[in-house]
């Protein structure tokens, strides 16, 4: 048990890396997202003994580049996840060190693919919760909605969502209802007539949607918050 805890603690802070680096690279926040799916997809084939966790992110985030057609050249993906790592340290200069990790990504590139069975490309539940906000939106009174960041807060989680094993288990869509769900509980918020409809409004936007799935979503997500304060 405390091993798991330990390893699940270890995805965190590599995710967590990813974030750092894919926001100094200025990718979207899909594309930060396919590169830590990639990492999670990664090592639920292979054991963290196997392998270094960082040259797997860092290479994740080099293919998630090329998958999202945000593109960075290998040489932006060493540079600035190295001082991602090492904050502490000189910027790296053209040399053994450098052509050394430029290599190794390369290398680990085709890994990954082959791994994965070139299997990259994901259905990540951005779009999905741009819908599903955009159509509550228009259920509300406007001073409710703009009393409150739902919103924002909406997107925070989903991206804090990433740093657990959450898009791994369940669908899309499923993840981005539960996330709004949890955010209108927390600020308190009622969906207008959703205690009298015979259609619940989660079920509106996911049929096989029902609270046990939900529950189970904002759980998952849950664990991985206790994962940072631990």
């Amino acid at each position: 048990m405390a091993e798991r805890e330990s390893e699940a603690r270890l995805h965190f802070s590599t995710i967590k890396y990813i974030h750092q680096a894919g926001y100094r690279l200025k990718f979207s926040s899909v594309t930060i997202a396919t590169a830590s799916v990639i990492y999670h997809k990664f090592f639920r084939e292979n054991s963290l003994n196997d392998f270094d966790t960082y040259l797997i992110a860092a290479t994740s985030l080099f293919l998630a580049g090329k998958v999202e057609e945000e593109h960075r050249k290998i040489r932006d993906i060493v540079n600035v996840c190295y001082r991602t790592l090492h904050k502490t340290k000189p910027p790296l200069d053209i040399g053994e060190t450098f052509y050394g990790l430029r290599d190794a990504v390369a290398n680990c590139e085709l890994y990954i693919l082959r791994v994965l069975r070139f299997k990259v490309a994901f259905d990540h539940p951005h779009k999905y919760l741009l819908h599903y906000l955009k159509a509550l939106h228009d259920w509300f009174q406007p001073y409710v909605w703009e009393r409150v960041p739902l919103t924002k807060t909406c997107w925070s989680i989903l991206r804090d969502s990433y740093h657990g094993k959450t898009s791994l288990k369940f669908k899309p869509q499923h993840i981005a209802v539960s996330i709004i769900y949890l955010c209108l509980q927390c600020y308190g918020l009622e969906v207008p007539h959703n205690r009298s409809a015979h259609t619940k409004w989660w079920t509106v936007f996911s049929e096989d949607l029902n609270l046990d799935i939900i529950r189970d979503v904002i759980l998952d997500i849950i664990q991985t918050y206790e994962l940072e304060s631990s």
